[in-house]
């Protein structure tokens, strides 16, 4: 059953009420890195531990990721709202080298690590599948670190948010 543009923007409205995290998915094939900002992550198994990530085909992550076979998630603090923008491609300045002046390492695969994210999981791809115009790629963690005092970066109704710890119920 095919949407019409009134029911796309109805479910499009619906989706905006589900909060999510804010990530940015790295990749590296060779000496190239590209990320993009990405909301579409889960973890899916602790044994193995599996996470999985939904891009967009035809992008420019999304070639690197499928030649690579690795990608990294790093999770964004409440306080990197402007890097969340520049790698959704919000910052024109910024599209041929997303990287340009941002800080990053790497942990065990090369995927590029963002210095002063809240959280990272660095994964090799196990499985990618192509669906609906996306490409689901299924990574076996090799390796995480999280930072516990800091606050996430959600987004919520297309805004950019964070959680009040005080609020917890």
């Amino acid at each position: 059953m095919m949407l019409t543009e009134l029911e796309k923007n109805q479910f499009r409205k619906a989706m905006s009420h589900f909060a999510t995290g804010i990530a940015i998915v790295t990749g590296r094939d060779r000496n190239e890195v590209h990320g993009m900002t990405c909301n579409a992550f889960c973890s899916i198994s602790l044994s193995p531990m599996l996470v999985l990530i939904s891009l967009s085909q035809d992008t420019r992550t999304q070639r690197i990721i499928e030649a690579g076979r690795i990608f990294a998630v790093n999770f964004l603090n409440n306080q990197q709202s402007g890097l969340a923008d520049r790698f959704a491609g919000r910052d024109k300045n910024c599209e041929l080298d997303r990287f340009a002046g941002v800080d990053w390492t790497t942990a065990i695969t090369g995927a590029p690590i963002l210095k002063n994210s809240m959280a990272y999981v660095d994964c090799r791809v196990a499985n990618a599948i192509a669906l609906g115009g996306h490409v689901l790629f299924f990574g076996d963690a090799l390796a995480a670190y999280y930072e516990e005092r800091m606050r996430p970066l959600i987004f919520f109704q297309s805004q950019y948010m964070t959680v009040d710890r005080s609020m917890v119920v």
